[in-house]
């Protein structure tokens, strides 16, 4: 299946380097040596995605080269982008009825801006995805005779990029905000258990009122959907799988409801039921953890709040535009129908490239009420 995605990933790539050389680098007006540079650059990057598939499945590779190497395919994206943007303008440039002069000047200013916006968006996007912030949420809920605090993260991706230096830095921050309960909604693990492991065992100093509470994503079928529960369970987390548990005071509290992800249909087992996590709940309130925002079509009744993760918010924009032809949400808190609202976190950490645009590395500090 790696040697599948590879080749498909490593072709699509290898497109879409030859449309950048061919309609932007061959076309802009700069001194040979900058367009040489960027003929080198555009072929080391391809290069470096190569580098970045053998890291990641094959090859064990220090950190900084595994990092440079997983920019390569954010910076090719971004690439890709402003020269679409590029071919556009220049086309509309070279059918206008201005001068000569006037278009030579605008077609070099074209040339020279392109490229200072694409260093100045790519620099944006790296230092973005190295910042995690804590976004303050209210959402006020039917019934709830008290508030509760409820920290979430989501899609965390421990990984070669995301290690026990990233984790500890979370848990620190979550510690400060003294939240009644945390809750991890999917996507944490995206490596084998063994690799995780230390940056895992971070999670153990997470401190709350009422415990943590975790649901698996879809990328933890990848990697042993089974070894991922147990594994997070050894560190005295609840694993909700298709269950609830009722957080609080006897009724002043609120249902904590769970489930697996739906992509637990395709895999044929740990599958996401909606009747099964809220059987015997009690007469309060309830919030559901679902990682894929798209699970809230199957909600009938009997949920007040959802909180879910998976999109990244599009991590890299306008990539979020995409993500709304899967996901109905994409980021933010959203009110579905009279009765139900749903809050999607923008990931706390990152997938593939390093780099986000847009979004926000994001701990969820939300106050139900």
């Amino acid at each position: 299946m790696h040697l599948i995605f590879s080749t498909i990933f490593i072709t699509l790539f290898l497109f879409i380097s030859l449309y950048i050389y061919r309609r932007f680098i061959l076309k802009i007006n700069i001194s040979s040596s900058l367009k040489n540079l960027l003929k080198v650059f555009l072929l080391i990057n391809y290069l470096f995605i190569i580098v970045y598939l053998l890291g990641k499945f094959i090859i064990d590779m220090p950190y900084i080269v595994y990092y440079i190497a997983s920019l390569s395919i954010g910076i090719l994206f971004l690439f890709f982008l402003i020269t679409i943007v590029y071919d556009i303008s220049r086309t509309i440039l070279n059918k206008s009825s201005i001068s000569i002069h006037r278009r030579s000047f605008l077609k070099k200013s074209l040339d020279y801006l392109s490229i200072i916006f694409l260093g100045t968006i790519t620099s944006k996007a790296i230092y973005n995805a190295r910042k995690v912030q804590v976004l303050d949420v209210d959402i006020k809920i039917k019934n709830l005779h008290q508030p509760y605090s409820i920290v979430q993260i989501s899609d965390v991706h421990i990984s070669k990029l995301i290690d026990k230096k990233y984790i500890k830095n979370i848990v620190n921050t979550i510690n400060k905000l003294n939240a009644d309960i945390v809750v991890i909604t999917g996507d944490l693990i995206d490596t084998n258990i063994n690799n995780a492991q230390e940056a895992l065992n971070e999670l153990k100093y997470l401190k709350s009122k009422y415990g943590t509470y975790f649901i698996v994503g879809n990328h933890e079928y990848f990697y042993d959907v089974k070894k991922s529960i147990n594994a997070v369970k050894n560190l005295g987390i609840t694993v909700l799988e298709n269950e609830n548990v009722y957080i609080g005071p006897k009724d002043k509290g609120f249902n904590l409801a769970g489930v697996y992800d739906v992509f637990g249909y395709r895999a044929n087992y740990y599958e996401p039921d909606i009747l099964k996590a809220l059987k015997d709940k009690q007469n309060s309130p309830t919030v559901l953890l679902s990682h894929q925002p798209r699970y809230i079509n199957e909600i009938i009744s009997g949920v007040d709040l959802v909180l879910s993760g998976h999109t990244h918010g599009g991590q890299i924009h306008p990539f979020n535009n995409l993500v709304k032809l899967q996901q109905p949400y994409v980021k933010g808190l959203h009110q579905h129908n009279k009765d139900l609202q749903i809050y999607i976190n923008q990931g706390t950490g990152f997938w593939g490239p390093a780099m986000r645009l847009g979004t926000v590395c994001e701990i969820s500090n939300i106050r139900i009420y």
